[in-house]
Order: C-alpha cells, then sequence, then structure tokens
C-alpha cells in the first residue's frame, strides 16, 4: 500500500481524453528508455528531490512509488499499488497492469509531476 496519498485540485485540463492502455510493466521500462539523460528518471531527479509516484487521474490522488510491502521504492513499481488499481497480474500474483487513468511520474513536496515536467525543472 502507498505511504503517501494526497489530494490534488480540481484541474480537468490534467485529465486524459479518450481510451488509454493500461499503464504496464514494459510501458514503464519503455518510459524508462525514453525519458533516460532528461532528468525524467527516478535517478537523475533524486537529488532534486523528486521520488517516484503515480497519479491517479480519476480520483486524483498521488500514490508514492512503494515495494509491495508499503517501504517507499526509489523507482516505479507497480506492486505497492492500491489494489482497487490493478487490472492484471502475472501467476505468481505479481501486478503486472494498472488502470490506464494511472500516470507515472513524480510527487515533489505535495506536487505531481509528469516525468516531462520533471525533465524541464531538472534542466533549469
Amino acid at each position: 500500500m502507498s505511504t503517501l496519498s494526497l489530494r490534488l485540485g480540481r484541474d480537468p485540463s490534467r485529465r486524459p481524453t479518450g481510451p488509454l492502455p493500461s499503464l504496464t510493466r514494459r510501458a514503464l521500462h519503455q518510459q524508462n528508455r525514453r525519458f533516460r539523460g532528461t532528468g525524467g528518471v527516478s535517478a537523475e531527479n533524486q537529488a532534486y528531490g523528486f521520488a517516484p509516484a503515480f497519479l491517479d487521474t480519476q480520483t486524483e490522488v498521488i500514490h508514492r512509488a512503494c515495494f509491495a510491502d508499503g517501504r517507499p521504492a526509489p523507482m516505479h513499481l507497480l506492486e505497492g499499488l492500491p489494489p482497487a488499481l490493478v487490472v492484471a497480474r502475472d501467476a505468481a500474483g505479481r501486478v503486472i497492469a494498472i488502470q490506464a487513468t494511472v500516470l507515472a511520474g513524480f510527487v515533489r513536496g505535495d506536487r505531481f509531476y509528469t516525468r516531462e515536467q520533471a525533465a524541464a525543472f531538472v534542466r533549469h
């Protein structure tokens, strides 16, 4: 279970539109490859106070990335998210996909940053 859940103010412009694929481990790896070297990955923005997190765009709640046992994780992991967000598990019971309305990004203080926003922060 996440150790940090913050409610955001309502901002309809932040909600995704149209059908989205579920967020999977593979998608997280692809995002890491895409943002490597930009400040949009955990290893590159931790020194700036960012922690890996997920934003549930339906509830506007931020979930800090955690290990399955609830300890904060230094990278994006699906295992520590609330069961209500999980849409698929593998044969061993590990989370392999979460709801499509959940975005991977970062939390700094009480604010959620997308990977793009975190990269822009690190650049400046």
